[in-house]
Formats: C-alpha cells, structure tokens, sequence
C-alpha cells in the first residue's frame, strides 16, 4: 500500500515539475518584454505553487481517511480474535472435561471386568 502512495506521490510531483518546467519554457520562448515574461513567470509559479499544496492537503486527508478506516479494522480484528480466542479455550476446557470422564469410565469398567474376573475365578 505505502507502494502506491510513493507511486502516486512521485507522478504528482513530477507532474508539477514538468508543468513548471513547461510553462517557463512557453513564456522564455514567447515574444513579450522581459517584464511581462517575468511577470507571467511568477504567476505561473504562483498557480502551480498553489496547486501543489492543494495536492498535498488532499493527499494528507486521504491519508489520515485510510489511516482512520485501518485503524477502525484492526480494532475490529482485534476485537473478533479475542472472541475466537475465548471460544477456543471453553472448547478445549470442554474437550479435557469429556476426555477426563472418559478415561474415569474406562478405569472403572476395567476395574469392574477384573473384579468380574476374579470373583468367577474364585468360584470355578
């Protein structure tokens, strides 16, 4: 994502260069008094000055958008994996309880199929 931004941070900023570059080419090679030339010159710089900080401005509040909605993301995130945590912990605790009874009614019918076994041992 931060890719993206330098991409298009790069273009605009190119974009403005080449803009002032061109405009100052256009009115050194216009035929007008030095003067005017200037003149047009500062208020060509002037727009494109504006223009760029416009950009800029823009650019930052969608940063601080993005930023914001993100933000709003992993709150939620965070949020539905604490969830999942919770959920997997009374899983495991109902898994260890069924497993402990489990094992206690094996032991005791083990236990009850030797008794058996001893007590008609005892009588053969």
């Amino acid at each position: 994502m931060s890719e993206q931004n330098s991409g298009g941070i790069e273009f605009f900023a190119g974009l403005v260069i080449g803009g002032l570059v061109g405009a100052a080419l256009a009115l050194l090679m216009a035929p007008q008094s030095g003067e005017e030339t200037r003149a047009q010159l500062r208020d060509k710089s002037l727009e494109f000055k504006d223009r760029a900080e416009e950009g800029v401005l823009e650019a930052r509040q969608r940063a601080q958008t993005q930023l914001t909605s993100l933000q709003e993301q992993v709150t939620s995130l965070q949020g539905q994996v604490a969830s999942l945590q919770e959920k997997g912990k009374e899983t495991l605790e109902k898994g260890k309880q069924t497993a402990t009874e489990a094992i206690t009614r094996g032991k005791e019918t083990v236990s009850q199929a030797l008794n058996r076994g001893k007590d008609n041992a005892a009588d053969a």
